[in-house]
């Protein structure tokens, strides 16, 4: 429990009755008083976040903001940086002469974990398109790659960071 401290100054008692006139500024008297108490006091509001630009709209895509890739035959490292991250676009892939595999894989460096995998059966001539859209977070030391296991296999798309390791929204 905190020790409460009264509080005579007739130029702070001014101030509260200019900027808050429903807590006492109507001229009824009363008195300031201080606490050694902490009470936290949390703002919701946007100016308060930092920003008056809606969330939708700080995670639109820009010039400057997206990494474009396109993965063919081969693991490309697309992130290797920290923070929250879309990754969209498309996969393409012929289906005639063997089953296709292509996925878009996170690791720590010790482990791996598979985000997001799309096959392409053998099945009669033919193409597949799959269109693809998810968030992913990444920490120190983790990286997102993406394999495609033969020529005729793509993943093409954009990378975009929307916010940073603590949750702050980047704006575009």
């Amino acid at each position: 429990m905190g020790q409460e401290y009264f509080i005579n100054s007739q130029e702070l008692e001014n101030k509260v009755r200019e900027l808050l006139p429903s807590q006492g500024g109507a001229g009824a008297g009363f008195d300031l008083s201080a606490s050694t108490q902490i009470i936290p006091i949390i703002d919701l509001t946007e100016q308060a976040e930092g920003s008056n630009v809606r969330q939708d709209l700080q995670t639109a895509l820009s010039f400057s903001t997206i990494t474009n890739f396109n993965v063919s035959n081969t693991t490309t490292t697309i992130l290797n940086n920290t923070g929250y991250f879309r990754i969209f676009g498309n996969y393409q892939g012929v289906t005639a002469g063997g089953d296709r595999d292509s996925e878009f894989v996170i690791t720590d460096g010790a482990a791996t974990k598979t985000l997001l995998k799309i096959g392409t059966p053998a099945t009669a001539d033919g193409s597949q398109i799959v269109p693809y859209d998810f968030i992913t977070f990444l920490t120190a030391g983790d990286s997102v790659t993406a394999t495609t296991s033969t020529a005729d296999c793509f993943l093409i798309g954009c990378t975009r960071q929307i916010a940073d390791i603590n949750g702050s929204l980047t704006n575009p």
